[in-house]
């Protein structure tokens, strides 16, 4: 979108990557770009904005965001409190008769069932609601816990168990015929998109269910514009795709230049907290290994139609066994593009996503959640997860990201945990495998090294240097967890203003 030209006084610019001019400087930025940086700049008759020797860095970006469930998190139970099922089906019944809306869906998220002692039911929650629907949904968005109104009203088979992985990815896009289930997401993404702006963030890959292209092409004309998209599409979205001529990195139709084409996303196995991803040794406890979402020859068959037809990849591999199976198709196809998650990882398929050029787009700060429960079923296996000090040191390019609604949509979290690698009192986790704030804020600026003359003007002002030297990984954890934003900039406009 178009933004009037600015002049940034005395700000002092972070090296990320590469040396920055000492002290505080004055930046010009006009046409969406840096165009001027220098001490004193004569007044050029620009906007003014003092940054008053702040920090400045390039703008924050998210790779891995579903926004629709992100945004609807905001008035959806919160059921993340939950130890048991009998935790959860206190807080829907407590719900429910506080409610006076008797027609409506009840709508939860959060709860993470793979460490309870007893797997939760359909007939528990017929139990506490009986008469109307209610739909929870997993903290990792990998399994639905419905109650057999619900069930009755999607046209869905009883049962009496939570549905998950592809069974489940095809109940998302029916919630939306349930009574009240989903409201207008406009001022919910509004919400959303002035908290994403007051953390930095510029720009989100976004990974939802639903086609984002679709979403992005309706909300950017109402004047949800204030970050830039990448807009995935998944398997069922793809001939479409390929018949509209959407190229990765082509405009989206409607999205006045702030969206673009993204990644063909697959999710080839399931998760950690369903006890769905793959791996090479089963589950403590469990015969199960975890689920394969999509055969290897569908794979590779998906991924050479997207190369062939300009497409990147974006692949979900938690499990190692996945993360393998993964690489294989990637190495076959000859596709450019990232596996998402990377978990649990074989040492030795780090050193071959290195040789392939697969990004690894990872979410740091679900190892807030997953610590106990990874100890728990991949006992022995904390050195092979969340693997960024193995992956940096092999030149294995790293993006952070959050899948946001499983962890929030905030950089500095995912920053922080990348350090420290602990939410609590305890040590960090796998303490060998953390990376330095130099290392984490480049995994988080989409590849910006630094702010120069021709950079993008998508800018972050922040109160404190994010590279402090300090050796106490828990003091850097700290103070980036704590960040304070004055300013957000997208293409030279003021999106965000704490000043």
């Amino acid at each position: 979108m178009q933004s009037e030209p600015l002049t940034i006084r005395a700000a002092r610019i972070v090296p990320v990557g590469r040396p920055a001019p000492p002290g505080a400087v004055d930046l010009h930025l006009e046409d969406g770009r840096v165009v001027e940086v220098g001490k004193a700049l004569p007044d050029r008759g620009f906007r003014q904005v003092d940054a008053d020797g702040r920090w400045l860095t390039p703008g924050l970006w998210d790779h891995h965001v579903h926004m629709t469930q992100w945004a609807h998190t905001l008035s959806r139970l919160d059921v993340s409190a939950s130890a048991c099922p009998d935790d959860v089906v206190r807080i829907v019944r407590a719900h429910d008769r506080a409610s006076g809306d008797r027609h409506s869906t009840i709508v939860g998220f959060g709860y993470r069932s793979a460490g309870w002692p007893a797997a939760p039911t359909v007939r528990e929650l017929d139990e506490a609601v009986p008469d109307r629907p209610v739909v929870l949904i997993s903290g990792d968005a990998h399994n639905g816990w419905l109650n057999s109104t619900a069930l009755r009203l999607l046209d869905l088979p009883l049962r009496d168990t939570p549905i998950s992985e592809n069974a489940w990815f095809d109940v998302f896009p029916l919630l939306a015929a349930l009574p009240g289930a989903e409201p207008d997401p406009v001022q919910a993404y509004r919400a959303v998109l002035r908290n994403a702006a007051s953390k930095g963030v510029v720009g989100i890959t976004d990974m939802e269910f639903e086609s984002s292209v679709a979403t992005w092409g309706r909300m950017v004309p109402l004047g949800l514009d204030t970050l830039r998209v990448r807009a995935s599409t998944y398997l069922y979205g793809l001939d479409a795709t390929i018949a509209a001529g959407l190229r990765t990195g082509d405009a989206v139709p409607g999205g006045a230049g702030m969206a673009t084409m993204g990644p063909l996303k697959i999710i080839a196995d399931g998760s950690l907290g369903t006890m769905t991803a793959l791996c090479c040794a089963p589950y403590a406890g469990h015969a199960t290994r975890g689920t394969c979402n999509v055969s290897p020859e569908e794979l590779l068959q998906a991924l050479r139609t997207a190369r062939a037809h300009g497409l990147d990849a974006a692949v979900h591999a938690i499990g190692d066994a996945a993360a393998t199976m993964v690489l294989d198709a990637f190495r076959d196809s000859g596709i450019r593009g990232s596996i998402e998650h990377a978990q649990l990882l074989d040492p030795a398929d780090i050193t071959r996503m290195a040789a392939l050029g697969v990004r690894a787009s990872v979410q740091p700060a679900q190892l807030y959640d997953d610590r106990d429960l990874s100890d728990q079923l991949w006992p022995g296996c904390a050195d092979r997860s969340f693997m960024l000090r193995s992956m940096v040191d092999a030149g294995v390019q790293l993006r952070m990201g959050s899948d946001a609604p499983v962890a929030p949509l905030d950089p500095w979290l995912a920053m922080a945990a990348a350090v420290h690698r602990s939410a609590d009192t305890r040590g960090p986790w796998g303490a060998a495998q953390a990376i330095t704030p130099a290392e984490a804020l480049a995994a988080s600026t989409d590849g910006q090294r630094t702010v120069a003359v021709g950079s993008p003007a998508d800018l972050v002002l922040v109160d404190a240097d994010p590279l402090a030297a300090t050796d106490d990984s828990a003091v850097a954890g700290h103070a980036l967890r704590t960040m304070g934003v004055a300013a957000t900039l997208v293409g030279g406009r003021v999106v965000h203003d704490a000043l």
